[in-house]
């Protein structure tokens, strides 16, 4: 009888990371309204569609990196994987390739990583640092030599404006209901791999193996499968920035998504995702890639220097990292005791 008659706030916070969720909304708003304050442009009606698109490049690598850090790993070649699959479609667009023949190669291509990732890590045992390591060598290899080392052409020159500009329209500039396609694909994505993380047997095993892999062997937890599905996760969300990204430029370029590994581990930390595994929701991973996008939008806006923005976003990561090491070991104690 007690728990039914708890507060329904009570609840909602005791959800697994809720409360990091919840520090990092409260942390998105007041950032907002800070920098409207600072700048009135950026509470337009333009601004917030130009920010919610930008986010979703974000919000779907945090999903990646957020994925793989629960199980207690990382993965370093998601922003090689980004740049591969810009490279492999839009090659094969400028070759007359049909555009949903180009997307298919591309995912295919970055699924190939994720196995070979998630075997190194679960069955071979590797440190993910070195076995992600290796495949982002090799995916900007890839990149850079599935056109010869050079940057494509428009993709247009190859499949014609008409069907060039239906790529560009739905993965980057078209709208729909008034919003970019580009956030709704995001949130489409968040969506499916929120339902799977919160509420399926699969999402339940990648915490499992997180939080301790040896109780999590012994309850039956198939490790090598659970890891692989967790990297299998990060390709396709890389897949698909690879491809936003070359619908915005219009053309494949061999550095795209340099760094974005990193900016994966901001959205996920800022929002709460433990980089110690385990613990996390990606609800906080969709306000740290609000709060990452809105920091850069907004320091932006009120003209800071690019090395300043970064100066920013690199303590808020750090302190949300420390923040966590902090949490835990109090939790640590208490269960000592």
């Amino acid at each position: 009888m007690e728990n039914k008659k708890q507060n329904p706030i009570k609840r909602f916070l005791a959800i697994r990371g809720m409360g990091a969720v919840m520090t990092a909304f409260i942390g998105l708003i007041a950032i907002y309204i800070a920098f409207g304050i600072m700048n009135p442009a950026v509470f337009s009606g333009q601004n917030i569609l130009n920010l919610l698109r930008s986010m979703a490049k974000y919000l779907l690598i945090g999903i990646a990196q957020s994925y793989v850090l629960i199980t207690g790993n990382i993965d370093l070649s998601i922003g090689t994987m980004v740049g591969m699959s810009a490279m492999i479609s839009a090659t094969m667009m400028t070759h007359g390739v049909h555009p949903l023949l180009a997307i298919l190669v591309a995912l295919c291509s970055c699924l190939i990583v994720g196995v070979i990732n998630g075997y190194l890590v679960g069955k071979f045992r590797l440190p993910p640092f070195i076995a992600t390591l290796g495949t982002m060598f090799v995916t900007r290899g890839i990149a850079y030599m599935v056109n010869g080392n050079r940057n494509t052409d428009a993709i247009s020159s190859g499949i014609g404006k008409d069907a060039a500009d239906k790529f560009q329209n739905f993965f980057y500039y078209g709208k729909t209901i008034g919003v970019y396609n580009a956030f709704w694909i995001a949130l489409i994505a968040f969506i499916v791999f929120y339902f799977v993380l919160s509420k399926t047997r699969s999402g339940r095993h990648i915490y499992a193996i997180g939080s301790n892999i040896d109780a999590a062997k012994l309850s039956g937890v198939n490790v090598v499968k659970t890891t692989t599905k967790a990297y299998l996760v990060s390709a396709i969300c890389s897949c698909i920035v690879g491809l936003i990204i070359c619908a915005q430029a219009g053309m494949g370029n061999m550095e795209a998504g340099n760094t974005y590994e990193m900016y994966g581990v901001a959205a996920g930390v800022i929002g709460g995702i433990s980089p110690l595994g385990g613990t996390g929701n990606l609800l906080g991973t969709l306000a740290g890639a609000a709060v990452w996008q809105t920091l850069e939008n907004g320091l932006n806006m009120i003209g800071a220097q690019v090395g300043i923005q970064r100066i920013v976003i690199g303590v808020i990561v750090v302190g949300a990292v420390l923040l966590d090491i902090v949490v835990r070991g109090g939790q640590l104690g208490k269960k000592k005791g």
